[in-house]
């Protein structure tokens, strides 16, 4: 009889561990489905990049190049100037990155730690920008940065950045809001002032959440394309996204979509490896930041 009545906790405490199992593989099964469905694109645009332009169009689909030809990368740059854009769109990039990671930074922490009259107003006000879509302000941005004389420079795609970002703002204050009260209120007692507070504890403490600021800011202004549309007519300040837009326009080029995917796998390169180096840090400062749902 007491034998009987301790297997039968085994066999249910055995029961839960494998279906508890059984409940990962599936989800892992699941998660190495989804992602293999979401690389196929990436994968689909780096072997065309290597094929004939005879094999791209080929039904079923070639996944593998036969022959291998890395011309094609050497051929896109001829027609495009790859090196001049790249120097644009880095320019435009890091001082968008520090433009954003400073003001943004320093706009989350008031709202995060300074308390004043009205600030839970400010910060809904603030929010309630993100719903003004850019189409709504690009003709008032125009007219504004034409009048500076700001038409045909990079200010116009740099300055509005030491301004903040509404996303970012919110972002980052999540973030400052988990930052135990107590090491802000030794801080002052020791004397410190709100700068040296911004400086020497919150941001030393926000790492994992400024990186996820960094990487989202780097792709928007490495990605954007409407922007130096509208401001930069001469062809010396074209960013990347607009050669590549400007190659798909030359006359026999738009049909070239190997030289194509070669010209696009240069351009996204650079934002997988920024990726791939950071993405435990962005994991980690998505999760710790309110993001999660």
């Amino acid at each position: 009889m007491g034998a009987a009545t301790q297997t039968k906790p085994r066999r249910r405490s055995m029961g839960k561990l494998w279906r508890r199992r059984i409940g990962l593989g599936l989800t892992y099964l699941t998660l190495a489905t989804l992602s293999v469905i979401f690389l196929i694109p990436l994968l689909w645009l780096f072997t065309s990049s290597l094929m004939p332009l005879s094999q791209i169009g080929k039904w079923p689909p070639q996944w593998i190049p036969n022959p291998v030809q890395w011309g094609n990368y050497t051929k896109a740059l001829k027609f495009w100037h790859f090196g001049r854009s790249f120097r644009n769109t880095t320019i435009i990039t890091v001082f968008s990155m520090i433009g954003e990671l400073t003001s943004c930074t320093l706009v989350a922490y008031g709202f995060a730690r300074l308390r004043f009259p009205g600030r839970d107003t400010l910060f809904i006000v603030l929010l309630s920008t993100m719903m003004l879509p850019f189409a709504v302000r690009m003709v008032p941005m125009y007219i504004g940065f034409s009048k500076l004389g700001w038409i045909n420079t990079f200010l116009p795609l740099i300055v509005p950045t030491f301004f903040g970002n509404p996303f970012y703002v919110f972002l980052l204050r999540q973030f400052f809001l988990t930052i135990p009260d107590e090491l802000v209120d030794a801080a002052r007692i020791d004397g410190a002032s709100e700068f040296n507070i911004w400086a020497r504890i919150i941001l030393p403490l926000s790492g994992p959440a400024i990186i996820v600021v960094a990487i989202f800011s780097f792709q928007a202004a490495w990605n954007d394309f409407i922007g130096p549309l509208l401001y930069l007519n001469d062809e010396r300040l074209h960013t990347l996204a607009l050669g590549l837009y400007t190659f798909t326009a030359m006359p026999g080029q738009g049909s070239l979509y190997n030289q194509l995917m070669a010209a696009s796998v240069l351009m996204v390169l650079p934002m997988l490896i920024v990726f791939a180096i950071f993405q435990r840090y962005f994991v980690q400062g998505v999760t710790l930041s309110g993001l999660k749902g």
